[in-house]
């Protein structure tokens, strides 16, 4: 009976798995491809390879899926979030597991039938592809579940192997890297982001080993933590010296757009989409991404108006709005004072001036002028005529601070936007490098520093005092805590936030306190009638009664795969 269960179950992860987003092509079913219609030719293994890109995140990813920010202590919205809230249960069914299962099986199909192919040097780079697709979809797994069955060669459904116990995260862990040194070794050197590189698994092992050399640190275990480290480390090095990358904003025709070059990065199109308008041929610092095309392959999701400014979705804590420097390289409040640029909450404008160019970047300033893709509200002649066209951001609901990030300016239908998705870009790998060194030897050098998260930090703040040894010491800071700053800001909506607080083990310190809004009691923003309660500094609570236990540190197995196979062991607090 059994048996008869799991042959059923695989076969409709099989006959699901045939529909794979972006791709175009018809394969046999999956039992069928190792026979003589498939693995012929050099074409049989390059169009099956294409299907692995079809995996990767998306701006989907950025809206509401198990990495988004939404699921984190950054953003909330009208209804809560069961996963950020802490309240999730054990689900009957999981995609992420089942998922990640038959995505697997495809690179180890193509993997197979490589070892046999007589004449190996033609499909080296598809190789490549299979073990840097295997490794990130067992990345996903080991971030979402911890311990997970390692499989290395597709199964049948008859195959005792389906039926294994869960290996430790340590030995999961260990396979990635190894499949990334596979994948290394076999891909070719960047030739544009569309496609994974060498350089693009360098970086991807860097934020592999970076997530469990931290997740081991802080968890008491030290010396596997520093080995892990030391991984990161070089492995983000390699990206550096390969000298093939630099920051959007701080060379070429991209240096022109000034303070605004990291906001109009992100919303790149082959027509116009910045007043220079700059191409993605112009973007350097993307080293892997999800491509689009407003004509051939749109986003596909309303992702200008589900994130621009959306009062019904999308609310950004003033947690995240005050971790933004001033422009004086400091916070807002330290070593026991408030920084004498911070201009304080009276005018609804007051906390934005003064501050980290990013925050104007990313948040929507109040009294400022934004467009849309809606007719009317869009971008024409990309000069100060446009401004007949814009909305003033006047906040009044939710939090009241906005998120402008990932929204287009130009005219374009709903879920048409052509732009990329970063799945690995420069400036993480950069954050990743100082990191790694930091937490490595509990000490980063200023060289160190100058070469990595300065980079990123003085990117469209050409005036921002570098991060340094001396500013941290003369001025009372936590040099972890600001590196951690600088991750948290830079990487907003991308996927890292709730992922980040979990390595770090400090969720169950942020995860739990309230979601805040903005500070009304004696602003500007008293004269608007909020319904939310105040807390003791009279700034809006949002979203209360958050809580995290340590279960929420790995995401329950589903139930049916309990079922299924009886050698799986739950995760630690699920009953």
């Amino acid at each position: 009976m059994k048996t008869s269960k799991i042959k059923y179950v695989l076969l409709l992860i099989t006959v699901s798995s045939m529909s794979i987003l972006q791709s175009c092509l018809d394969f046999d079913p999956l039992d069928q491809l190792g026979g003589d219609s498939m693995w012929a030719t050099k074409s049989d293994y390059e169009q099956f390879a294409n299907n692995f890109y079809g995996w990767t995140r998306d701006f989907k990813s950025a809206l509401d899926e198990v990495h988004s920010d939404q699921r984190s202590d950054l953003v909330t919205g009208s209804s809560y979030n069961q996963y950020s809230k802490g309240v999730n249960t054990i689900p009957t069914s999981d995609g992420n597991y089942t998922g990640n299962y038959d995505k697997i099986r495809r690179t180890n199909l193509l993997l197979q039938n490589a070892a046999s192919y007589s004449i190996p040097s033609d499909i080296t780079q598809y190789v490549g592809e299979a073990y840097f697709f295997r490794a990130y979809c067992y990345f996903d797994l080991l971030q979402i579940f911890g311990d997970v069955i390692i499989v290395k060669e597709p199964l049948d459904v008859t195959d005792p192997k389906l039926w294994s116990k869960q290996n430790d995260r340590s030995e999961v862990a260990d396979f990635i890297i190894e499949d990334l040194g596979k994948a290394i070794d076999n891909l070719p050197s960047f030739a544009g982001y569309g496609r994974i590189s060498k350089e693009g698994a360098q970086a991807f092992l860097s934020r592999v080993a970076l997530y469990e050399g931290t997740w081991q640190k802080f968890r008491g275990n030290t010396e596997r933590g520093k080995a892990l480290l030391d991984i990161a480390a070089k492995a983000a090095k390699a990206v550096i010296d390969s000298k093939r990358f630099t920051l959007f904003g701080t060379t070429g025709l991209s240096a022109e757009l000034g303070t605004s070059a990291q906001r109009y990065m992100f919303i790149l199109e082959d027509v116009k989409s910045n007043p220079l308008g700059l191409k993605k041929t112009e973007n350097k610092e993307y080293i892997f991404a999800r491509c689009h095309d407003e004509i051939l392959s749109p986003i596909g999701v309303n992702v200008t108006k589900g994130l621009l400014n959306n009062s019904n979705v999308w609310w950004i804590t003033r947690k995240f709005a005050n971790m933004y420097l001033c422009d004086n390289g400091l916070p807002i409040e330290y070593n026991g004072r408030i920084n004498e640029k911070f201009q304080g909450y009276a005018k609804k404008v007051s906390e934005f001036e003064n501050r980290d160019n990013r925050m104007s970047n990313t948040l929507l300033k109040p009294g400022t002028k934004y467009w849309s893709n809606a007719v009317g509200n869009s971008r024409v002649s990309w000069d100060d005529s446009d401004l007949t066209y814009a909305t003033t951001f006047n906040p009044t609901t939710g939090t009241c601070y906005a998120n402008q990030k990932f929204a287009t300016e130009r005219l374009v239908a709903d879920t048409k936007e052509g732009y990329d998705f970063p799945i690995i870009r420069y400036a993480e790998v950069l954050l990743n490098y100082a990191e790694a060194v930091y937490e490595r030897d509990e000490k980063i050098g200023d060289s160190d520093l100058d070469i990595s998260l300065n980079l990123v930090r003085c990117r469209i703040n050409p005036n921002m005092p570098k991060l340094s040894n001396a500013l941290v010491s003369d001025n009372g800071l936590n040099m972890q805590t600001e590196i951690r700053r600088e991750r948290t800001i830079e990487l907003f909506l991308e996927g890292f936030r709730a992922d980040d607080l979990k390595r770090w083990k400090t969720a169950e310190r942020e995860m739990p306190q309230d979601m805040l809004g903005i500070k009304w009691s004696g602003t500007e923003y008293q004269t608007v009638n909020f319904s939310y309660g105040k807390d003791s500094e009279g700034c809006i609570i949002v979203e209360g009664g958050r809580k995290w236990e340590d279960k929420n540190y790995l995401y329950p197995l589903p139930s049916d795969q309990l079922q299924l196979n009886e050698n799986l062991k739950q995760n630690p607090g699920w009953k």
